[in-house]
């Protein structure tokens, strides 16, 4: 049996397609991205025309045909190739047996039932396969059974069998299906590495020459940290910022003396399945058969018409600001920067339009799998220390923060700071934490890291609204109302040391701030920045911030309420001739309320005599005919009809000095203003 499948790999060798030399590109440049992108670039060297052979991850292949792009000064390129999404599949589409069927000799030879084969060794068969089958034999001296195959073949001299596993060779006589079971073969060992395809690029020129291959892909997101160290003097200028790089190899190769770019930015990167096979969805129509037609049915149709033409940052308070110029200045006798081990390579750093480069001066060398982690950063920048007070954070206690300057050449990427301080003797201990935000050059952040349980603070907020203006236009009363927000800090510092304060105020959209002065008070998503210094000591300072609207409302005085207009008319907010016009209104208002309740009063009447005849004509279908009883109620009744002659008069005469007076108040309102 080990014979026979040696003959068979034998076979596959001898019958695989022959295929030009290709020659492996070589990793030289690697370029990471924050936004998650990967730049690798290859490079060979060639002479006249090659191909190219680049092994990529199967999620890759997408990524690779959208942005693969050849460098080659003196030559071009002819196309790539690679193998379809299921190659094994494809391989296995057009061959008379599947994959199933290369499991053993036993399995082929069943499946090619006809195919004319030659075995070789001590008995010599040649035939055609007629049928292949298992049989259990027993083995001499009670050793059990054994499992083998029974091949039947038709031949020159009849049906003949041999035994498949004593066979020293088989050989298939034709020499196409012996072409055929080598390319399976070799379909089967391309696709042993399920997950990676391998891309055949075909570089075409003259001569010897380097020819470059480069890609974007999805890469692991490089991360930045920090560590900043505090001096032991308080009031030192610059602290020693140090910014580390951490990077992951998840390539699936080994990265081997490349050139190491990291790019802070956030660009704009899709992704798109190039690899799939997409096919038009056609519509079916039925074959077409001499003597039956199958026309289009048509559903009648209107008269086309044609669509006609269309014809259609401000300066700091003083104290606050001389703290800030002290950081930002030279100091005549800077105390030392604390030793902080320096970054051995000097990483170059340089802005771009949209993102900060940064580029290792030597080759790097990272091991498919593993992370590396080192220094790009190593500088003395301004960092002022103070106290932020943010009350949705911590409601009692500012935190201790550092303002941040970036006064260097190059942007900072976001991430974590470590914050160390050194004490008077040496030592060094953590402090805390904070985040930092992309970093341009000549901003300045903010960095809260711990809370600052030295100060205490009390913050009380009331709201108040008083009138402002009123005019009257057009018989509207115009007002305008100021709304005061007033939030009141009471801060209590340590008493031996000073600090600088920040408080962060949140902004209310579409207010004014009135208190205190806007100037050097910064404004950072939706919050006001507002310093404030603290002397040192026991002593309680305040704070006020004020922020106002004015709000604007109308009043139409002809149907206003008098119950508002009287408190307008007594408005000292108001002018003279605003308050006396408005004390008009309020007499002619009165007037149209005394006729109204005149017609009013008539209504009534009318109503109760109704009711009364109402009552009376009820009795008088009860009572006799001709009676006393009959008579009194028939006399009363004569007698209300000629009250309700009389209210009826009066009603018409009450309706008119209803509208006499609202026309005296309308005229009086019109000519206002």
């Amino acid at each position: 049996m080990r014979r026979l499948l040696t003959s068979l790999a034998f076979l596959g060798l001898f019958a695989l397609p022959s295929f030009a030399l290709a020659q492996d590109l070589a990793l030289k440049r690697v370029m990471l991205s924050s936004g998650g992108m990967g730049y690798f670039e290859y490079e060979a060297a060639v002479d006249g025309d090659a191909t190219l052979k680049l092994t990529v991850s199967l999620q890759q292949v997408d990524d690779v045909l959208k942005s693969l792009v050849v460098y080659d000064d003196k030559g071009g390129v002819g196309g790539l190739s690679l193998p379809g999404r299921e190659p094994l599949a494809q391989a296995f589409k057009d061959l008379p047996f599947d994959q199933a069927s290369l499991g053993s000799p036993a399995e082929l030879l069943a499946t090619l039932k006809g195919a004319q084969v030659t075995v070789g060794g001590s008995r010599a068969i040649s035939g055609r396969i007629v049928s292949v089958q298992e049989e259990t034999v027993a083995l001499g001296n009670d050793k059990g059974t054994t499992t083998r195959t029974r091949v039947t073949l038709f031949t020159e001299r009849g049906l003949q069998q041999f035994i498949l596993e004593d066979a020293e060779n088989l050989q298939f006589a034709d020499a196409a299906l012996r072409d055929k079971v080598g390319q399976a073969l070799l379909a089967i060992q391309g696709n042993r590495a399920k997950d990676a395809r391998t891309i055949e690029l075909s570089a075409r020129g003259a001569g010897k020459r380097t020819v470059r291959v480069a890609y974007i892909v999805e890469a692991p997101v490089w991360k930045a940290s920090y560590r900043l160290t505090l001096g032991a003097d308080p009031a030192a200028a610059r602290s020693a910022l140090q910014g580390w790089a951490t990077i992951e190899n998840l390539s699936g190769q080994d990265w081997k003396d490349v050139e190491l770019t990291l790019v802070s930015g956030r660009p704009v990167a899709f992704r798109q399945a190039l690899y799939n096979a997409y096919y038009v969805t056609r519509p079916e129509v039925p074959v077409e058969i001499a003597g039956r037609l199958v026309p289009g049915v048509d559903r009648g149709s209107v008269q086309a018409t044609e669509p006609k033409a269309s014809t259609m940052p401000m300066p700091a308070p003083a104290p606050y600001r001389a703290q800030q110029e002290r950081s930002m200045a030279p100091a005549a006798a800077p105390p030392p920067p604390p030793p902080v081990a320096a970054a051995a390579d000097q990483i170059e750093a340089s802005d771009a339009a949209t993102q900060v480069v940064f580029k290792f001066p030597r080759a790097v060398s990272v091991d498919n799998g593993r992370t590396l982690s080192i220094p790009i950063i190593d500088r003395q920048v301004p960092a002022l220390r103070m106290a932020l007070y943010q009350a949705d954070t911590a409601a009692r206690n500012p935190l201790a923060a550092i303002r941040l300057t970036n006064d260097g050449e190059s942007g900072l990427p976001p991430g974590i700071i470590t914050i160390y301080e050194r004490d008077k003797g040496g030592s060094v201990a953590y402090v805390g934490d904070a985040r930092l935000s992309g970093f341009p050059v000549g901003e300045t952040r903010l960095l809260a890291y711990a809370l600052d349980e030295k100060i205490t603070i009390e913050r009380d907020v009331a709201q108040t609204d008083r009138l402002a203006t009123g005019t009257i236009s057009q018989g509207v009363l115009k007002l305008s109302r100021i709304v005061r927000q007033t939030t009141l800090y009471r801060v209590r510092g340590p008493a031996k040391e000073p600090r600088q304060l920040v408080v962060v105020q949140r902004r209310l959209a579409g207010w004014t701030l009135a208190k205190p002065d806007a100037k050097g008070i910064d404004i950072s998503e939706g919050n006001y920045r507002i310093p404030f210094t603290l002397p040192g000591g026991d002593q309680t300072q305040t704070l006020e911030v004020v922020q106002e609207q004015t709000q604007q409302q109308e009043l139409r005085l002809v149907d206003g309420a008098a119950d508002q207009i009287r408190v307008y008319a007594q408005a000292r907010e108001f002018d003279a001739k605003t308050r006396d016009a408005l004390a008009k209104v309020l007499q002619l208002q009165q007037s149209v309320a005394e006729a109204q309740r005149k017609g009013a009063q008539v209504d009534a009447e009318r109503q109760a005599i109704v009711q009364e005849q109402a009552r009376l004509r009820e009795n008088l279908a009860r009572v006799p005919a001709n009676s006393d009883l009959q008579r009194r109620y028939l006399a009363t009744l004569d007698k209300q009809e000629s009250e309700l002659e009389a209210l009826a008069k009066r009603k018409v005469e009450a309706d008119k000095g209803v509208e006499s007076a609202r026309e005296a108040l309308r005229a009086y309102v019109a000519q206002l203003g």
